[in-house]
């Protein structure tokens, strides 16, 4: 059995081309904003969860997956929200649901802030709120371009880099206190991951440190519109996500399921499919 049809296409923007995933015929246009590293092909599964009820659109960000990169030496999150309004834009999408993942949920957040008549719902799923003194060591250690090398020791270490945020957090931290609890993906997840990431190899870690600077609590008592925040419980944004809630004006916080438990896409999807439904 097949899933759902997904498109795929391009759009010029002022930054430049934008790369696309979409399906759906009818229903209400529901926008996904993906994690870093990565592009809108982490998103596929959601893509397919909510293609039979709505119109779904699914951009890479600037620099991601085969979008282009902004000009600016590291864009700051509203540039990046200008970025995906041009977007909505091109697509003629007057009125929106909004998703976001963790760096696409920062995004959303401003996003919403910024046009906030073009956003009827948000959902927020991981976000990040560092500590001076975190912050200064991810920036320092975290993400960096991978710049080609003529004996393929960069694509050694793009590999790793993906892999090990499976299994470490922060990746770098390879130590028992940096754990994780959930094992590595399969092989062909995996895959998937470091293709969309060899793409932006030069150009992912801009948008990534933009959302490691981007603090939540003086702009989400911005937003306006009903929000859903949402992490997994292993999410290793999960406490961040969760202290950040009392924040929203009209939002509430939900505990997902393991990301690796068997029911944790439907348990999203339905819980997404109510709080649209309660607040239509």
């Amino acid at each position: 059995m097949t899933g759902p049809r997904i498109r795929r296409g391009f759009v010029d923007l002022s930054h430049g081309q934008t790369h696309f995933r979409m399906a759906g015929e009818a229903g209400e246009p529901l926008v996904i904003i993906h994690a870093s590293p990565g592009s809108s092909r982490q998103q596929v599964r959601l893509i397919e969860d909510f293609a039979g009820e709505a119109r779904v659109f699914a951009p890479d960000t600037p620099g991601n997956g085969d979008s282009e990169p902004i000009a600016l030496t590291e864009p700051e999150m509203p540039r990046l929200a200008r970025a995906v309004l041009e977007f909505l834009d091109a697509q003629g999408l007057d009125r929106v649901r909004l998703y976001g993942s963790h760096t696409g949920a920062s995004i959303a957040t401003e996003l919403a802030i910024l046009a906030p008549e073009r956003v009827s719902h948000l959902v927020l799923d991981g976000l990040s709120a560092m500590s001076p003194d975190t912050l200064e060591d991810v920036l320092a250690h975290y993400a960096h371009p991978f710049v080609p090398d003529l004996d393929g020791a960069y694509l050694i270490r793009l590999f790793q880099f993906c892999r090990d945020q499976y299994l470490f957090f922060p990746w770098y931290q390879r130590t028992r206190v940096g754990r994780r609890d959930g094992g590595l993906g399969s092989a062909e997840d995996l895959h998937a991951w470091v293709t969309e990431v060899m793409k932006g190899a030069q150009t992912y870690h801009l948008n990534y440190r933009a959302a490691f600077r981007w603090q939540p609590a003086p702009r989400l008592p911005l937003v306006a519109c009903p929000t859903l925040l949402m992490a997994a419980i292993n999410d290793p944004l999960f406490d961040h996500s969760r202290e950040a809630a009392p924040f929203l004006r009209d939002g509430r916080f939900l505990t997902l399921p393991r990301l690796d438990a068997p029911e944790f896409r439907a348990v999203r999807h339905d819980a997404m499919a109510a709080f649209f439904a309660d607040v239509g």
